[in-house]
């Protein structure tokens, strides 16, 4: 039997041990460690600062995963569509305001419980959620992509635009369709004589919609008054308050706005509205109550969902 000279042995040997070390650092496509929302990348990336930290996303992100009904609205709105999304209920449709953008789009589970197996299989390069809805899955989220977390909902949407925008870097886009609204919003030519007012239908019970809830935001830009009742200003939360049919006197205003959240919703509605007490509101007597998308008013919390609200205030509450 033939020997391996010593010098070739040694060589050999310092090859493979070589190839384990790097095999135990991991290779460029490996992710980070737990938790840290620091997915390994190919190629160049940005760093983002969000609600969870700091986080190294692609430069120009592909294949993105969205897991609210606002980064929806954020990526139709700047040209994107999302390779998959949560969806608010289970087997809901994608908002029709948003048209066609979200044919090929696939659901990931709903907004309270993301589907991580969907999601991996989708192979995003970046997800985009909500600490206030997902922090709980943050951690496993961050080990399939690079992800980024707003803080909150509703009352910060312009905040949360311009976040998501960062991230998918159009930033500059997101900085001019914001502007176009605001100036479109301020020459509306609204009022604070006149009091738009916000009810939405739940399955379980009657909202009336404050200052910082996302359709009450878009009111106010546009310079229009609330009733009273609505400005919730002793209360700790103002984005809505509950309301019974025996105080349906606190949907007053010059104006009504009201819309149903699902089908157990709309028949709730149909009953309410089909009484007395809903019939003696002076909107409604005026033929000034409009029935109106639930998707935009509500869902949307967006620069196209606000821009649909404007479209509507224009037509119905403008003096």
């Amino acid at each position: 039997m033939t020997t391996r000279p010593d010098g070739l042995a040694k060589a050999a040997a310092a090859v493979l041990l070589s190839a384990l070390v790097l095999s135990a650092c991991g290779s460029p496509g490996s992710s980070g460690s737990p938790g840290d929302g620091t997915a390994a990348q190919e190629g160049p990336t940005r760093t983002v600062k969000h609600a969870m930290g700091e986080t190294k996303v692609p430069e120009s992100p592909k294949r993105v995963v969205v897991l609210d009904t606002d980064k929806l609205d954020t990526l139709v709105s700047l040209g994107l569509s999302p390779v998959g999304a949560a969806q608010a209920s289970e087997n809901q449709a994608w908002p029709k305001y948003l048209g066609s953008a979200l044919a090929s789009t696939k659901a990931v589970g709903t907004l309270q419980s993301p589907n991580l197996e969907a999601i991996t299989a989708l192979k995003p390069d970046l997800i985009l959620g909500s600490k206030f809805r997902q922090e709980q899955f943050y951690a496993k989220l961050s080990q399939i992509a690079p992800t980024v977390f707003t803080e909150k909902v509703g009352i910060t949407w312009k905040e949360n635009f311009l976040l998501d925008a960062e991230a998918l870097n159009k930033k500059a886009e997101a900085d001019r369709l914001l502007a176009a609204y605001q100036d479109r919003a301020e020459n509306l030519g609204g009022t604070s004589e006149v009091e738009v007012s916000i009810v939405r239908f739940m399955p379980d019970q009657i909202r009336m919609y404050g200052p910082e809830s996302f359709s009450g935001i878009v009111v106010g830009d546009a310079g229009f008054g609330r009733p009273e009742p609505q400005r919730l200003e002793s209360a700790e939360d103002k984005r809505f308050g509950e309301l019974s049919q025996e105080n349906l006197a606190q949907a007053e205003g010059d104006v009504l706005f009201y819309s149903a959240y699902g089908q157990d919703a709309a028949e709730s509605q149909a009953a309410v509205t089909a009484g007395p007490l809903w019939k003696n509101l002076t909107p409604v007597k005026d033929g000034k109550a409009h029935n109106v998308d639930d998707e935009t008013w509500m869902l949307g919390i967006g620069v196209t969902a606000a821009g649909k609200i404007l479209d509507d205030l224009e037509k119905y509450a403008k003096p």
